[in-house]
């Protein structure tokens, strides 16, 4: 069997850099053939100052520097295309992605959504799932496309909803 070429990961963050990390202290600890290539921010966070800790490459691509979003997007579609990067990971990416840019990437954008998908697209997740006496809850990963949290799922985690439960307990539960 032939060797398997590493993989080059361009991350998008938005936050507090949770899901970064994990994704990264994974790839460590697995010892996967991935390499963090660049980390892209759309606004100064705390995700980035971590990046930057941890020895990865990052941008901060605001979008009120430039005249559209469809400039912003090309902004990060080039660093994207100058770090060569085979797969975009949105990590806590706070920033819905025009359909120019997901057919750009088309089959290439991964994203971690707080849901078990179909439920609770969109914000608010955890309360929605408090709200409507869901029994379980958890988190997906899926290939992005044009639809708002809608495209192939590729993994979810699940657990219990407890009675003690409130947002940020379960947005904490969910995040381990």
């Amino acid at each position: 069997m032939a060797p398997i070429d590493m993989i080059r990961l361009a991350i998008l963050v938005s936050g507090r850099g949770s899901n970064m990390s994990r994704l990264a202290d994974a790839i460590k600890t697995f010892d996967i053939a991935v390499k963090i290539t660049v980390v892209i921010s759309n606004q100064s966070c705390a995700a980035i100052n971590l990046a930057h800790d941890r020895g990865f490459p990052t941008r901060v691509i605001n979008s009120q520097n430039f005249n559209s979003k469809a400039d912003q997007e090309s902004a990060i579609a080039e660093v994207i295309g100058d770090y060569k990067a085979d797969y975009i990971f949105l990590a806590g990416y706070m920033a819905i992605l025009s359909s120019n840019f997901v057919d750009h990437f088309a089959g290439r954008i991964i994203n971690i959504h707080p849901s078990l998908l179909p439920a609770f697209k969109g914000l608010n997740t955890h309360q929605r799932a408090i709200d409507e006496n869901a029994k379980i809850h958890g988190v997906s990963v899926h290939l992005v496309t044009d639809a708002l949290d809608d495209g192939p799922i590729i993994i979810q985690a699940k657990l219990p909803l407890l009675a003690n439960d409130n947002a940020d307990s379960l947005a904490a539960r969910v995040l381990r």
